[in-house]
């Protein structure tokens, strides 16, 4: 019922189309009802359409070639009405458009010949002027159209595109398909249909449900039976074929018997003439056995003829397949000096004292078996008693000592140095001091660049912490703090302007308003915000500024630790930082968060620690010790690695920008290399230092590292860190930049570290000075 409903909703949208084009003619309005109810009898009664749909369109041809021959002026032509709104309807619109008065003439390709013969007979030249029977006899009036065995296959129409394999949406706006070989447009042979030209066909063609569109071009296709089942098997999963039987039985191809026809007429194989990998083994394996002994030749069949001995060959035999001993010659007696002489000179001859020295020592630990004597003449010497207990000991040693050959290796000296590039080739690299920075009393203990490389923080036992512009070397701000400073710190992230500076058991978190305002304020109005919401005791205490004159100074926060702090680093987004306190235990390291103000002691079993550090990319904890350097991560709060450095007492520590490999200065004069991804031990030592080491550095963009120590100097290395991890890194040392002097205390450069952009270096000394490198 419900599909009668849709078929007669159908049926009348179609009359009301049909009638709202049509002009107020009755006899027009009773053909286009007649023609819509007998279409809803065929749909209803399951006919066959294809029939009345070819009888209407010859009616409609019949109706419009009568009306053209008698020329009535104000009649009316349903079909040409509709052709011009480009809504005609399918079952209206002819197969092939044809020239006024022409008609088309199905012509089968075996009667293809006949037809051409009928045509000369009739010699037809012109439109035909009689009726449609008289125009058949004298012969095709219009375009001809031939029908062959293969002129509807799949192949064949997409042979007719030769626009190439293209999208075809490019063109769907367009009214062509694309270009031949001349450039030429070649336009489409169907045009896409709207919805209602859609709508009529699924109402009047019985095959709407099985036709498609090729893609290619653009025309319709309608499937068979055979096709559909076909459809229908494969997306039930089965085989296409429904005559395919797959456990047919096995057919055995193949025979003993040897056939005069190969098999296959291929031709031969190009490993058929390359000469064979494997037999070249085997016959090198054979050959090693021959060389070594282990494959003998058949032994040389027995004759009749005489043999012969030589009795007079040597009597040692030499087993076959072993070498031969070699004869090694007895050691030459070394030759009289002049204490053997008979008339040795005055300084051989040994005094009284000597004498008796040598007579109460040890036959074995005497440096001579005799004591040199002077004669007048050779014919007053007498007789050597210890002669046959020599030669008899000689002769045991011998006899009883073994001897071997030692063959003198020649080597060229230079070829036992590492070929390493020139350093002119791996610029840039610092080479010169261009500024010097003066303004602290004492000993400037250390010394941070903010990343944006304008700015540079130092901090001496001065007790005093000093802002410079990097350029020119200006003092832009003086901070005084109640103790000496042991460590400074910038925070690596450009949107936070803020330093940490660290005296005795305080750590002060500093905005010197140096920069851009609104990174200044941005970062005023963070800090505001920081509360500790979590409602968590912290371990540190955070207090804020009371007075006008800390907060103008920049003064931020202010944090009391339980012990003296040596070092500040801050991680590289900037939100944490740590604290080391050596003096402590389980509270010698501190790890604060700034935007929580909370601080907490992680590591219960913290003692003798000197360094940490942060990983760069990785959630990773570096934490050195005298010996070791411990690796935590902080996610599962786990040890992951332990690096055994072989030094004394470690003084500073650096991670690499990418984080797999860490440099270790040492108070030995060492600078440990360790790769993480290669040993827990270290990959190189350096000792270039003369004194102990103070301060290691890497450069975060270019491929160098420094160290500084006792000895005045800094010395920078190419280090080169490659992604192909079957590569080693390549360290070179490249300069040795001078120019800090020794204290009275022995000390020389007390840190250093790169600029974050330049091929810089800056290092503060105890001679009171900072100094900056630069390549040029």
């Amino acid at each position: 019922e419900e599909e009668e409903e849709e078929e007669d909703s159908d049926e009348a949208e179609l009359a009301e189309f049909i009638q709202a084009q049509e002009p107020d003619d009755g006899e027009s309005d009773e053909e286009v009802d007649d023609e819509s109810e007998e279409d809803g009898d065929d749909a209803d009664g399951e006919a066959d359409t294809d029939g009345d749909t070819a009888a209407a369109r010859d009616t409609a041809d019949a109706d419009a070639d009568a009306m053209d021959a008698d020329g009535e002026e104000g009649s009316y032509d349903p079909e040409a009405s509709l052709r011009k709104t480009g809504k005609l309807p399918r079952r209206l619109k002819p197969s092939t458009e044809l020239p006024p008065g022409a008609t088309s003439t199905k012509v089968r390709f075996d009667q293809l010949s006949s037809f051409l013969e009928e045509d000369a007979d009739a010699e037809f030249r012109g439109p035909p002027s009689a009726g449609p029977a008289e125009s058949k006899a004298e012969g095709p009036s219009g375009p001809m159209l031939v029908e062959t065995s293969d002129s509807d296959t799949e192949d064949d129409m997409h042979s007719t595109n030769t626009v190439g394999n293209i999208p075809s949406h490019w063109y769907d706006d367009e009214e062509h398909v694309g270009y031949d070989l001349d450039g030429k447009k070649i336009g489409k042979s169907g045009k896409e249909k709207d919805r209602l030209d859609k709508f009529l066909q699924k109402v009047d063609d019985p095959n709407y449900g099985r036709t498609i569109v090729d893609p290619l071009t653009k025309k319709e296709i309608v499937l068979t039976d055979e096709e559909v089942d076909m459809i229908k098997r494969i997306q039930g999963g089965e085989f296409p074929d429904k005559e395919f039987d797959p456990y047919e039985d096995y057919i055995n191809f193949f025979t003993h018997e040897e056939q005069v026809t190969p098999i296959s007429a291929a031709p031969e194989p190009k490993r058929r003439f390359v000469p064979s990998k494997s037999e070249h083994k085997l016959v090198m394996r054979i050959v090693r056995g021959i060389r070594k002994g282990w494959l003998k030749p058949k032994p040389p069949k027995k004759t009749d003829e005489t043999e012969f001995y030589d009795i007079w060959k040597n009597s040692e035999v030499v087993t076959p397949g072993r070498k031969a001993l070699v004869h090694i010659a007895a050691p030459k007696v070394p030759l009289p000096g002049h204490a053997e002489s008979y008339n040795p000179p005055e300084e051989y001859l040994p005094t009284p004292d000597e004498q008796k020295e040598w007579e109460d020592m040890d036959p074995e630990d005497r440096p001579r078996d005799f004591l040199p004597k002077k004669y007048t003449s050779l014919r007053l010497v007498p007789a050597y008693p210890r002669f046959l207990q020599e030669r008899f000991s000689r002769c045991l040693d011998l006899y009883l000592c073994p001897r071997t050959i030692k063959h003198r290796i020649h080597v060229d000296p230079e070829s036992l140095i590492p070929k390493l590039p020139k350093p002119d080739e791996l610029r840039p690299f610092p080479t010169k001091q261009s500024i010097e920075y003066r303004g602290h009393t004492g000993r400037v203990s250390s010394i941070s660049v903010d990343p944006t490389g304008r700015w540079l923080l130092t901090g001496g036992e001065d007790k005093t912490a000093v802002f410079w512009e990097v350029r020119n070397g200006r003092r832009s701000k003086v901070l005084e703090v109640p103790g000496e400073v042991t460590s400074v710190a910038w925070c690596p992230n450009p949107a936070i302007t803020v330093a940490a500076i660290a005296f005795d058991r305080t750590i002060w978190i500093v905005n010197p308003s140096l920069g851009p305002r609104k990174a200044v304020e941005e970062t005023d109005e963070m800090l505001k915000a920081a509360v500790n919401a979590e409602g968590r005791t912290s371990a540190v205490e955070w207090n804020r500024p009371t007075s006008a004159d800390a907060a103008r100074s920049g003064l931020r926060f202010e944090l009391t630790l339980k012990r003296d702090v040596t070092q500040v680093t801050w991680h590289k987004k900037g939100n944490y930082f740590a604290s080391v306190s050596p003096d402590g235990v389980a509270d010698s390291v501190a790890v604060h968060s700034l935007l929580r103000r909370h601080s907490a002691y992680h590591f219960k079993k913290g003692r003798d620690v000197q360094k940490v550090l942060f990983h760069p990319t990785k959630p990773l904890f570096f934490l050195a010790t005298k010996t070791h350097i411990r690796v935590y991560n902080l996610q599962t709060n786990t040890l992951v690695k332990r690096l055994t450095s072989g030094a004394k007492w470690i003084s500073s520590m650096a991670v690499h920008p990418q984080g797999d490999n860490v440099i270790v200065g040492t108070l030995d004069r060492r600078l440990c290399w360790f790769d993480l991804d290669l040993s827990t031990k270290p990959y190189k030592t350096l000792r270039y230092h003369p004194l102990a080491l103070r301060s290691v550095a890497f450069h975060p963009r270019y491929p160098l590292f420094a160290s500084s120590g006792d000895d005045g100097t800094t010395h920078v290395f190419h280090g080169m860190v490659y992604s192909d991890l079957m590569q080693n890194p390549l360290i070179v040392p490249v300069k040795i930049l001078k120019g800090h002097k020794q204290d009275s205390a022995g000390l020389g450069v007390l840190d250093c570290c790169f600029h974050p952009t330049q091929p810089w270096l800056f290092s503060a000394g105890a001679d009171g000075t900072a100094r900056l490198f630069t390549d040029a």
